[in-house]
C-alpha cells in the first residue's frame, strides 16, 4: 500500500518566535486532495540526569500552554543549527547547574506526528557535578531530586504527565537496570 502524501501548495500562515505555521494542499495516494497544517519548530533536547545515588533530577515550572505547574525532565528548545548534544550540556547546566562526566545518547521521538515536526533528542547524564544554576531570564524554575521509586509511583499517580520525560524515562531502562 502506498501512504505517500504529495504537497501541491504550501504556505507559511504563521512565523513567530518559537514555532512557524505552514498549511499545505496535498494529494493522498489514492487521488483525493487535502489540507495539512503543519506547526515547524526547531527541536530539542530532553536529560535524564541520575546522581551518583541513583536519584533522577527533575525541574518543576509552569507550562503555560496548560495553564498548569509541570513536573519534567530537564530539556530546551534548539537554536536554529544548534548542535543537539551541545545543547543538552547547556541546558543541563541552566536548569539544574550540574554538569555530566557520562553522557549516553537515547534516540529521538517526535512529540505529535499528526501536525508538529518537532524532533527532542533524549539524553542519559551521569557522573554529576553541581556547578550552579543559571535559568534563563524568562525561566522561573525549581530543581528537585527523587529516587526511582518516587518517579514510578509520580508516573502511575497520574503525576509526572509530561510525554518527553516519560519517553527518556523509558528508553534509559536498559542503562539503569529498572524493575
Amino acid at each position: 500500500m502506498n501512504f505517500e502524501e504529495k504537497t501541491l501548495t504550501s504556505e507559511y500562515v504563521y512565523n513567530g518566535k518559537v514555532i512557524d505555521v505552514r498549511r499545505d494542499d496535498i494529494e493522498v495516494s489514492n487521488g483525493h486532495k487535502s489540507v495539512r497544517e503543519v506547526v515547524e519548530h526547531s527541536g530539542g533536547v530532553t536529560i535524564l540526569a541520575v546522581k551518583d545515588n541513583g536519584n533522577f533530577l527533575f525541574v518543576r515550572q509552569y507550562r503555560y500552554p496548560i495553564k498548569s505547574v509541570s513536573l519534567e525532565l530537564p530539556a530546551g528548545k534548539l537554536e536554529k543549527g544548534e548542535d543537539p548534544d551541545f545543547a543538552a550540556k547547556r541546558e543541563l547546566e541552566e536548569e539544574t547547574g550540574y554538569v555530566a562526566k557520562k553522557w549516553t545518547k537515547l534516540g529521538h521521538i517526535y512529540t505529535s506526528v499528526g501536525f508538529c515536526d518537532e524532533k527532542l533528542y533524549l539524553y542519559l547524564a551521569q557522573g554529576l557535578k553541581y556547578k550552579q544554576v543559571n535559568p534563563d531570564e524568562d525561566e522561573i524554575i525549581e530543581c528537585e531530586e527523587y529516587t526511582q521509586a518516587e518517579v514510578f509511583d509520580m508516573i502511575n499517580n497520574n503525576q509526572i504527565t509530561d510525554a518527553k520525560t516519560l519517553c527518556a524515562i523509558l528508553r534509559a531502562r536498559k542503562y539503569l537496570n529498572y524493575d
